[in-house]
């Protein structure tokens, strides 16, 4: 996986990236106005695209993730970027989370791409919160329904697309290789469910999956350009509907 801090992959990723690395920077001055050191739970990090970033801030980071490969990765791009002191990989999951974690030892846990592939979404949403410290900020990033419609009904797949607005999973058919999607609405009632307050919800990719890479890549200017139209669009509640993922930050009330 790409590095969020690279600019090839900030056009995916620099909404979450920004959104997080203001969080970490909030949530450390709360636990020191100097700008303390945080501990980071990152579940299903796979190979580091925001653990190491974070790392590098000078945080702690744990890795849980259910593959062996991702982790031995992990390892290497830590190393590579001069921060395996500060990142541990362990191999778990969110159903098993504590089984290789102790409850409420976090100041902020990731959950990045895990609530589409668990099959209790809301348990997965309990585990990490119970992972958190009192006053702990949880980053839940999670595919959105609208922008599968919207893609699909782009390519041509009119039947997939109204197959994935009705479906109760937002599933476009048998070879959907997304086994779950969410709106925006959904996510925030998970999160409340488990005992946070949603302080902001971002849509993510809103228009990078849709724009031809070969404009991107030939034309001057329009990566930059498409970033800065990425992010003003991301608050926006009426592009969630067509995000392809979304971002939610909780805190403790």
């Amino acid at each position: 996986m790409s590095d969020p801090l690279r600019p090839r992959a900030s056009l995916r990723t620099a909404v979450v990236w920004e959104v997080l690395q203001d969080a970490l920077d909030r949530r450390a001055k709360t636990a020191d106005p100097a700008g303390g050191v945080l501990d980071v739970l990152d579940t299903g990090g796979g190979t580091g695209k925001f653990a190491v970033p974070v790392a590098r801030l000078g945080h702690r980071v744990t890795v849980v993730d259910p593959s062996p490969n991702a982790l031995f990765a992990l390892e290497r791009r830590a190393a590579e970027a001069g921060v395996a002191d500060r990142v541990r990989g362990v191999q778990g999951d969110a159903h098993g989370l504590f089984d290789v974690v102790e409850r409420a030892q976090y100041d902020v846990v990731l959950c990045h791409g895990v609530l589409e592939y668990v099959d209790d979404p809301a348990e997965g949403v309990r585990n990490a919160v119970a992972a958190l410290r009192p006053a702990g900020t949880l980053s839940l990033l999670a595919a959105g329904l609208g922008g599968a419609v919207l893609a699909r009904a782009l390519a041509g797949h009119f039947t997939e697309a109204r197959h994935a607005l009705t479906d109760p999973a937002g599933r476009w058919g048998k070879g959907d290789p997304v086994p779950r999607r969410f709106t925006a609405e959904q996510l925030s009632e998970l999160v409340t469910a488990a005992g946070l307050e949603v302080g902001a919800v971002h849509g993510v990719r809103v228009f990078a999956d849709l724009v031809p890479g070969v404009l991107v890549d030939t034309e001057p200017g329009a990566a930059d350009a498409l970033m800065r139209l990425e992010a003003a669009a991301a608050e926006l509640p009426a592009f969630h509907a067509i995000a392809t993922q979304l971002h939610v930050l909780a805190e403790r009330g």
